[in-house]
């Protein structure tokens, strides 16, 4: 494209007359023909800007031509070409004038790449739809023609994508010529005209009569099924979807299924996995008869294929081919024939397999019923619960609800639980994490139980005056181990306190979830249990800990209420304030912001407020800025209360501004060197990250070291809530 010849030259090309406010648009103009691919990038696709500079008449006349014929420039460059035609409409004149745009399409649609004619195969098939009949056969259809009988099979290719949507308008005669030029498509000697013909035979089918599906597509169906190229017979088999939806039973017995079968069994295992990877859309195209009938032993095989990939897909559909069984007899359909196979692939040797039966294995207990699923099904969970690989296990956490909905927490409590609890301290971190996601509805549920036997209990003592509360729970459930719900109820609480852990993405999780564990439980277990576990990481070595003490604390206040927070954790977080780490003080701050309407106003005044000060006059930057914000917040605050605020508890630095509000940095303040600063200070090298505290003459101060895990990544920093 560079140095050809363009539609106009100079700015008043563009808009005639040389006027000025036209001139970006002719330096766009020149950008088509410039040397550098990216300019030439940036004009096309703002090549409706040009278009609507130019006018209609123009651009029909000038500007198409122009990119017709210098269509030899780089595919990123034409793809965007490609893309813009498809929307050029409007901009040449409406529906009426439509063809126009057909010529640098049809060029586009015979280049070597692949993703290129893509694009203008789907632009041709959106500019189609604005043809009228006469003006489509008169120039859509020759054009469709032409790329047919093209000499390059790129040409060809891309015809195979344009059959449906000018066959339905077409006339009959035209309408025979189509289909021709399809049929030769689909014998053509390249594989990959035959794969693109094969990919586009479900959707031409959909198209045409009832009589030339049967007597032509259906052939032509049965020839791909053959080819001597599996690319080519596993596209052949998403086709019959299609196919197999327009015809009858009858014909679908006597036409199809014979090549169905034969796909089924195929000698390639990628179009055995294709007929897997299709089986529930097959299944609903057949009908049940045919299912139970055919496809059935079909799945069976493919179940137990000797290729794992072909395996998982069928373990993968299992949940769905159940579920679009006949609601008559279905239970015994799986118990008998699918149950036997589904019990081989939980002790497969390939983890994908099991990870794919995993993923769907627990929505059959909704199926097969509460029995069933008791004798059957959990000792396959449990088996899968201890699998040595971790998106097994992974899975099958992730669905316990669908597990639960039917058996009821009490068996599952006895059965899965114990295993679930273990996995707590797994190995792989994103396990730990799904279960600390999964923690609050489990505790629910159990504490729901809980109180259920405990006034079972105590309606028993009344009525017998005999019975021991030690069979049943005292005290909300908070002390009694005696029934295995609440056993399981303990480790979930124990699991509960998992900040410490070495992940960020669990350690988040794990705050988040505490909010909603302490409203289940109550403030009196978070008192006793939580609130001490939170505070003893206050004086971890590692920051990263020191740090999810206040995210605990953020979560906690409003839960615990006011007592608590005042009492317990705002002396910790008084005390943090002095840290040495910047990236812990800041957040002190944001954390005195976020508990602050908790508190009272004594204790906004006489505590919060004077460490707030300090951190004011802090000498890092953002930890100067968030004290900023929460002076604001608490200012605020007790004015709400008609709390006096003195002039003598404003910032003492005379520089700072005196209504405590967030000021605008002066030019001599480089916020991108104090991040940077920070980034160098506490970035890790290598494993551990290394922090002097800024503004402490290094012969006069400590070095502290900073531990970072890298089990995972960190979160990033001065960002972290």
């Amino acid at each position: 494209m560079a140095g050809a010849a363009g539609p106009g030259t100079g700015p008043g090309a563009a808009g005639g007359d040389g006027d000025d406010s036209l001139y970006p648009i002719a330096v766009l103009i020149d950008e088509l023909r410039n040397e550098d691919v990216q300019l030439r990038l940036n004009s096309i696709k703002k090549l409706s800007t040009i278009a609507l500079a130019l006018g209609v008449e123009r651009t029909r006349t000038e500007l198409l031509p122009f990119l017709t014929d210098t269509i030899y420039d780089e595919d990123e460059v034409l793809l965007a070409l490609a893309e813009q035609l498809g929307n050029f409409t409007g901009l040449v004149g409406g529906p009426d004038f439509a063809h126009c745009l057909l010529p640098p399409l049809e060029s586009l649609a015979t280049v070597e790449e692949t993703v290129v004619r893509d694009k203008a195969v789907e632009s041709l098939r959106q500019i189609s739809q604005e043809h009228t009949p006469v003006a489509l056969e008169a120039h859509f259809v020759p054009l469709v023609k032409r790329l047919a009988s093209g000499d390059w099979f790129t040409s060809r290719t891309s015809a195979c994508g344009l059959f449906s949507v000018c066959y339905p308008r077409a006339s009959n005669a035209v309408k025979a010529e189509i289909r021709q030029h399809f049929r030769s498509l689909c014998s053509d000697d390249t594989p990959m005209v035959r794969r693109a013909a094969a990919s586009k035979l479900g959707e031409f089918a959909k198209v045409l009569e009832l009589d030339s599906v049967k007597s032509e597509i259906v052939p032509l169906f049965t020839n791909l099924a053959s080819d001597e190229q599996d690319s080519v017979r596993l596209l052949a088999v998403e086709a019959c979807v299609s196919i197999a939806q327009l015809l009858s039973q009858e014909d679908l017995e006597a036409l199809v299924m014979p090549t169905l079968r034969q796909a089924a069994e195929d000698k390639s295992w990628r179009v055995r996995y294709m007929v897997a990877d299709k089986f529930s859309e097959l299944q609903k195209a057949v009908g049940p008869k045919i299912t139970l009938h055919d496809l059935i032993p079909a799945f069976q095989n493919l179940l137990k294929d000797c290729e794992a990939e072909v395996r998982a897909a069928a373990a993968h559909k299992v949940k769905e081919l159940c579920e679009n069984l006949p609601t008559e007899g279905r239970e015994t359909i799986i118990m008998n024939q699918i149950l036997p196979y589904i019990k081989e692939l939980v002790s497969d040797t390939n983890q994908h397999v099991k990870s794919a039966l995993a993923s769907v294995i627990m929505g059959l207990s909704t199926i097969l019923g509460k029995e069933n699923t008791i004798e059957h099904l959990l000792p396959l969970f449990l088996a899968q619960l201890k699998d040595e690989c971790p998106e097994v296990r992974l899975n099958i956490i992730s669905n316990l609800d669908c597990v639960n909905e039917v058996i009821g927490i009490r068996q599952l409590s006895q059965s899965l639980l114990p295993a679930i609890v273990e996995l707590a301290e797994d190995a792989k971190w994103r396990v730990r994490l799904a279960i600390i996601e999964y923690m609050p509805l489990l505790a629910g549920q159990l504490v729901s139980m809980c109180h259920m036997l405990q006034c079972i209990g105590t309606v028993c003592e009344n009525l017998a005056g005999e019975m021991t509360s030690d069979l049943f729970l005292g005290s909300g459930c908070v002390e009694c181990f005696t029934c295995s719900a609440c056993q399981n109820l303990a480790g979930i609480r124990h699991c509960a306190l998992s900040p410490l852990l070495p992940v960020y993405a669990i350690r988040e999780a794990a705050t988040n979830n505490l909010m909603k564990l302490v409203q289940k439980f109550g403030t009196e277990w978070a008192q006793n249990t939580i609130v001490p576990k939170v505070l003893v990481m206050a004086n971890d070595p590692n920051y990263l800990h020191r740090m999810t003490t206040l995210f605990c604390i953020n979560a906690l206040s409003e839960a615990c209420g006011q007592e608590i927070t005042t009492k317990q954790m705002l002396p910790i977080v008084l005390k943090m304030a002095g840290d040495q780490v910047a990236n812990v003080r800041f957040n002190v701050a944001k954390s005195l912001q976020k508990i602050g309407p908790i508190l009272d106003t004594d204790a906004l005044q006489e505590e919060v407020k004077p460490v707030l000060q300090k951190l004011g006059q802090d000498e890092d930057m953002d930890v100067k800025y968030f004290a900023q914000e929460a002076i604001s917040a608490v200012a605020q605050r007790l004015r709400k209360l008609d709390f006096p605020v003195k002039d003598s508890e404003e910032p003492s630095d005379p520089e700072a501004d005196k209504n405590h509000f967030l000021r605008p940095r002066g030019p001599g303040e480089d916020t991108g060197k104090a991040h940077r600063e920070r980034a160098a200070r506490v970035a890790p090298e290598e494993a551990v990250g290394a922090a002097r505290f800024r503004g402490t003459d290094a012969a006069k101060g400590p070095a502290y070291q900073l531990h970072v895990n890298t089990e995972t990544h960190l979160p990033n920093w001065k960002l972290q809530n």
